[in-house]
């Protein structure tokens, strides 16, 4: 099996500016991923979760029931990996299985109104974290940021390449 072509990239140097946005995004990654802070939040929200089980809540919580097999390719994973998760989430009352209405015979992964609760929580949590490190920031600031990181997403989307097919990704809104 071959891999497949990288995106073509332009030959020319990124900007001073997308350097230093780069940058920034490296550091927030760095910080929003760490274990200590995962810990934290998780404390503040009173969920006792993963990391992988909190992302796949979130998943779930942002779309319609996802098959199994979607989950894993809107998180990059591999479909045993979410499996194992669905399962330990369901056994803890986080998830269920509903039907596919398409397809009988397959499932989909839905939010119980427990992982409702739970996700409802670590949102609150995060959000109440972000208030007070941004709380020097006018509302205005904070407005124009949030405009600008759904712009940068949006754009992200349009530009990824589906590792499926080598072509963009469609973006769904």
């Amino acid at each position: 099996m071959s891999t497949p072509p990288l995106p073509e990239v332009p030959d020319t140097p990124a900007s001073e500016e997308v350097v230093e946005i780069e940058r920034a995004l490296t550091r927030i990654t760095y910080l929003s991923t760490r274990s200590r802070q995962h810990e934290r939040l998780m404390a503040l929200a009173g969920v006792p979760l993963d990391r992988a089980a909190v992302a796949l809540l979130r998943q779930v919580a942002d779309s319609e029931p996802l098959r199994p097999g979607e989950l894993a390719n809107r998180l990059g994973v591999e479909a045993s990996h979410v499996t194992r998760t669905v399962q330990q989430l369901q056994k803890s009352g986080y998830v269920t299985r509903v039907p596919d209405p398409v397809d009988r015979r397959a499932q989909r992964i839905e939010l119980t109104e427990t992982g409702r609760q739970a996700i409802d929580r670590v949102r609150d949590a995060g959000s109440r974290g972000m208030q007070l490190a941004l709380s020097d920031w006018s509302p205005e600031e904070l407005r124009q940021l949030a405009t600008l990181f759904h712009r940068m997403v949006d754009d992200f989307l349009a530009h990824a390449v589906d590792d499926d097919t080598d072509q963009p990704a469609v973006v769904q809104a």
